[in-house]
């Protein structure tokens, strides 16, 4: 069979991703990895077993929230006795990690994974590779895979789970865990990103169909981002087909930049279906049956066929925050219940949250985690110091807070941002959304594309430098 040069592509793609599926496999993240996850055990039913060592603080998720506290304690007091509990031997990054599947320039798998030789050697702290199983709040012990750990102070950072079971009620476990192989979310780090790209290296002329669950779930412009990186990545190699992204809803983060954006650079190729669900998926004959609203009518489902499908589910908070047993927002995701404007959880004055899991109206974002992180570190110095902290000046913003860049297209390479204003009222943390124009007056520009990539340079730097 003659190979053409899609077909050599094709090939050398597939190598790339078995060469680096050994990393990845292993477990790389931004927060704790999502799935599987380890089935929640109540404080009072939690496994006894050897105490391996008692620390000041312990840090559940080496992810940036985890990695921004444990760093930020150190500068605050070299002499904090520290241990952050990851499972995973390697971090990834998610911020920015779609922009390897637009094959953009210098970013290969290997722009996201960092070890943590590097920071446990540059702040002193220790680390300690194993699996959480419960949580005893009153002994004040988490009890892992490698033996039991007690702790004065308990930060959770663990990210999020899918929640397969509360969108697909009728699915097996067994197909739960067949679809996500073979239609991953990706929105963890680590094999699944591997999988999607092996999926676009090797797709014929067709469909991508990506799906934006409903509620919260990690990095609300995250969909839309990869969107137009899957439409770069088909451009560039000629493929014909379009990328349908679905949206319960009927909008989605940075919508009015992203669709000017999606009109511009890629007329017809991306397009948005609101108030769509989908309902089913057939991995064998590569369909997927949703159910639509179109104006007032009456909702219909159809069948639609994809060549690759990026299926992501509702979202929930990482098992972690049940075996705690901390009082959680009564919705699908259960975010953690803050004691006012702090990273204090509401029931126990010992353990803090930090990253995805917070309960404060701020975004999901890597950005807000290092904030978040920083603000959760002074928290608990002034505490060990025997005093007390505050956000500065109650109700005054703290001016971009959050800043999140999406990649929207390559040569040249362009991108849009949201910032978000924090501020605070005795309650809780509030994040008001700002997406700006280039002086252009378009909302994506080259400018916000280098900063991107200087504010992902930034946030590595420090905390792996």
């Amino acid at each position: 069979m003659e190979m053409n040069r899609r077909s050599l592509l094709k090939f050398g793609a597939v190598s790339a991703a078995a060469t680096v599926a050994g990393i990845a496999m292993t477990g790389c993240k931004d927060e704790e990895a999502a799935a599987p996850a380890a089935t929640p055990v109540p404080a009072a039913a939690a496994p006894k077993a050897e105490l391996i060592g008692k620390h000041t603080v312990v840090v559940v998720g080496g992810g940036i929230g985890g990695l921004t506290v444990a760093n930020n304690l150190k500068k605050l007091n070299k002499d904090t006795d520290i241990v952050i509990i990851e499972k995973n031997s390697t971090f990834m990054s998610c911020p920015v990690s779609n922009t390897y599947l637009g094959k953009l320039k210098g970013m290969s798998l290997g722009s996201f994974i960092f070890d943590y030789a590097q920071p446990v050697e540059k702040h002193g702290y220790s680390m300690l590779q194993a699996e959480v199983q419960g949580i005893d709040r009153d002994a004040k012990v988490v009890h892992t895979t490698r033996g039991a750990v007690g702790y004065d102070v308990l930060v959770l950072s663990p990210g999020i789970a899918y929640n397969y079971e509360a969108q697909f009620p009728t699915w097996s476990k067994e197909k739960i865990a067949h679809v996500q192989r073979v239609a991953p979310a990706a929105l963890v780090p680590g094999a699944e990103h591997v999988i999607l790209e092996r999926n676009l290296s090797n797709m014929d002329d067709g469909d991508v169909i990506i799906t934006i669950p409903s509620g919260k779930f990690r990095c609300p412009p995250a969909p839309a981002e990869r969107a137009s990186m899957i439409a770069t990545y088909m451009k560039k190699e000629d493929i014909q087909g379009r990328v349908i992204m679905m949206s319960e809803g009927g909008g989605f983060a940075k919508k009015g930049a992203f669709l000017e954006s999606w009109k511009d650079l890629f007329g017809d190729r991306i397009v948005y279906m609101p108030n769509t669900k989908a309902i089913d998926v057939d991995p064998a004959a590569m369909t997927v049956t949703v159910e639509t609203k179109e104006g007032e009518g009456a909702a219909v489902q159809k069948t639609m066929k994809y060549q690759v499908l990026n299926l992501i589910p509702k979202n929930k908070a990482n098992p972690v925050v049940e075996m705690a047993g901390l009082e959680t927002t009564q919705d699908t995701f259960g975010k953690v219940m803050m004691n006012g404007c702090t990273f204090q959880t509401k029931t126990d004055a010992n353990v803090f949250a930090v990253g995805d899991v917070v309960g404060h109206a701020i975004p999901p974002s890597g950005q807000t985690a290092a904030w978040a992180g920083v603000q959760c570190a002074k928290e608990i110095n002034a505490r060990l110091s025997g005093g007390s902290y505050e956000l500065p000046v109650k109700s005054a913003p703290v001016t971009a807070g959050n800043v999140c860049f999406s990649m929207v297209g390559d040569n040249p390479e362009e991108a849009i941002m949201v910032t978000h204003d924090f501020s605070w009222t005795g309650t809780t943390i509030k994040g008001k959304g700002h997406v700006p124009k280039s002086p252009s007056g378009l909302y994506r520009s080259k400018g916000t594309a280098k900063a991107l990539r200087d504010w992902y340079r930034g946030l590595m730097g420090d905390l792996f430098a």
